[in-house]
């Protein structure tokens, strides 16, 4: 796989693209207001409109802008595809490499507030996805998990690091396991905080009381909330249409994940399998970090871009198996709870496991200095 040479990268969104997003926001029109009284149908009408009209007038796009031009960003040709990254070097004589990946309705701003604290101890390339962000947008299909994993490594390579380890959430995690699966000879070890394994019938039929919860949430997911999914899956083009030309249709498609997937004060798993009634988004992630991921998907035009990474391996998430070692960190909220003995039909060589108090899918925007310190343990127990 041919990688050509970095070239550097400034974020800069034009001000005519900004008073177009305010203009199109102030001009939205809005449906009628849901028929229940809590999230069960989806964004409720009131906050979509309070969040929308924050968006238009308070909402500081620059701001978000330098925070991500504080650190160095490139642009390199990957198979033909030019990919974004944050590159940035340790000061550590002994720092190792470490690619981070992240995932769908997320960017490379979830490890923003991580960059501090995991650059101490790792030099850091944090790409966006193919069709995601700054990256570019694929023109022909194939653009899959696995050749993902297969350019992330010939990536890695080319930057000058022959061993290196990987680390990924949602998607991120899908590419990271790849990468582990395919074993070209670069990758020591990996990290994942979203962990996607098939129990046996064996396990099926001898579930403990944690692993039941697991299934319960497993199973809201299923019923109440794969409805994104199948779209992307079946038809991002069509859905793009409606999403690349309405910023509240963008701001609610992703604000709804905000909701359902974070540790926001929702019910206890215990009491309730699924979340979609109780907590707010706000309790987990500012509006300012929220509106910050829906601008970068609406100024980058990425609806259906970022959206095609279903249709090409929404059903990857659960093959194969990983040799390699693996650090497995489980937050409370993610979608997927794996027990242990579940993981290790997938990951045959854990070498780090932990479970989390706080925290959900998102977990380098909830938790930063969780999510940093599970990295670092992780990738303490494995060399290169």
């Amino acid at each position: 796989m041919i990688v050509g040479i970095p070239r550097p990268f400034t974020a800069a969104v034009p001000d005519e693209a900004i008073a177009d997003l305010r203009a199109r926001l102030a001009m939205t029109r809005w449906p009628e207001k849901e028929t229940v009284d809590d999230w069960d149908q989806g964004v409720p009408l009131a906050y979509a409109k309070e969040l929308a009209e924050w968006w238009r007038t308070e909402h500081d796009w620059r701001a978000c802008e330098a925070a991500l031009n504080a650190w160095p960003h490139y642009l390199v040709e990957v198979d033909g595809l030019d990919i974004h990254m944050i590159h940035v070097r340790s000061d550590n004589p002994a720092a190792r490499p470490l690619i981070l990946t992240h995932g769908w309705p997320g960017s490379v701003l979830e490890f923003l507030d991580v960059i501090p604290a995991l650059s101490a101890d790792f030099h850091l390339v944090i790409p966006s996805l193919p069709g995601y962000g700054f990256s570019g947008k694929p023109t022909k299909s194939g653009w899959s998990v696995d050749h993902i994993a297969t350019a992330w490594d010939a990536l890695m390579r080319s930057l000058g690091y022959p061993r290196y380890f990987a680390q990924g959430g949602d998607w991120g995690s899908a590419v990271t396991t790849a990468i582990g699966e395919q074993n070209l000879g670069g990758c020591a070890g990996i990290h994942v905080n979203m962990i996607v394994a098939r129990p046996t019938p064996e396990m099926m039929a001898s579930m403990t009381p944690e692993e039941m919860r697991a299934l319960a949430r497993l199973g809201w997911y299923r019923e109440k909330d794969t409805g994104y999914s199948i779209a992307q899956k079946t038809r991002p083009q069509t859905l793009g249409y409606g999403l690349a030309d309405s910023p509240a249709g963008q701001m609610a498609w992703i604000v709804e994940k905000f909701h359902g997937w974070t540790d926001c004060g929702h019910a206890p798993p215990a009491n309730q399998p699924g979340h979609s009634v109780g907590g707010h988004p706000e309790r987990a992630l500012s509006r300012a970090k929220m509106l910050d991921t829906v601008s970068l998907y609406w100024f980058t035009n990425s609806a259906a871009s970022s959206a095609r990474l279903y249709w090409h391996s929404f059903g990857r998430f659960a093959e194969g198996t990983v040799e390699i070692p693996a650090g497995c960190s489980l937050f409370p909220w993610e979608i997927m709870q794996m027990s242990r003995r579940m993981a290790e039909t997938r990951y045959r060589n854990i070498s780090y496991w932990n479970e989390l108090p706080a925290g959900g899918h998102f977990a380098a925007m909830e938790q930063p200095d969780l999510f940093a310190s599970e990295v670092k343990a992780a990738f303490a127990t494995m060399s290169l």
